[in-house]
């Protein structure tokens, strides 16, 4: 069953678009618990979110940015803000829709259908913190921008993600681009790791790749407290 998370502070609203969306059976279910939202979403792995913006603890842009990051969506925010400004603040923090509320049942129910047809059947994508990651075509997704890595890149970026926060070391990095950790000049890890930074550079997350001297990389984002 299609899982649907309801952020709205207004529980007379909640309540309304949580009996709208079972009629229609989708499974939904509601936040009540307005601290550290972004965490409690991720947690209940929705198919879509209905992210309303006014709320008590956290703005709804902010957790937009945060679901975001995580590669989580779609995301449709529904709020009472009307200005054009919010709309394309939110769409550009990565918001699949904008609707403002009182909205037509139908038009909300048709803007849902369209939205979880357009994300069906995405990959599963992998958590790097402040990124996400397709393993399987290595494309990376930061908030509502994305850039499609080259084999090499992915290999490297795949490696260091689904180790994290542990450091990876330059033989195991070596055996995933070339199948082997034997006789491989380092300085052609290097060049390969080189490569990966200059083109993480324009989403700002060329910093995320740390050395650590005599021993491999890791994530920076990714280090235990």
């Amino acid at each position: 069953m299609t899982r649907i998370i309801v952020v709205e502070d207004d529980s007379w609203m909640r309540e309304e678009l949580i009996d709208v969306l079972q009629k229609e059976g989708f499974e939904a279910v509601a936040v009540t618990d307005f601290h550290d939202i972004a965490f409690q979403i991720a947690t209940l792995a929705p198919d879509l979110v209905l992210l309303d913006i006014n709320l008590p603890e956290q703005s709804g842009f902010d957790i937009c940015k945060t679901l975001k990051s995580k590669g989580i969506g779609p995301i449709l925010i529904l709020t009472s803000r009307d200005k054009l400004q919010d709309e394309l603040h939110g769409l550009h923090l990565g918001a699949d829709d904008y609707l403002i509320k009182p909205c037509n049942r139908d038009r909300l129910l048709a803007r849902i259908q369209n939205l979880l047809r357009r994300f069906k059947g995405q990959p599963d994508l992998i958590d790097g913190g402040k990124f996400s990651l397709d393993p399987n075509t290595f494309t990376l997704y930061k908030g509502s921008e994305s850039l499609r890595l080259s084999e090499n890149e992915g290999k490297l970026l795949l490696a260091l993600v689904e180790n994290k926060p542990g450091i990876v070391s330059k033989s195991t990095l070596s055996e995933r681009l070339w199948g082997t950790d034997e006789y491989i000049d380092e300085n052609a890890l290097q060049v390969n790791l080189t490569r990966l930074r200059k083109t993480l550079r324009p989403l700002n997350l060329e910093d995320e790749i740390e050395t650590i001297r005599g021993q491999g990389y890791r994530l920076r984002g990714q280090l235990k407290p």
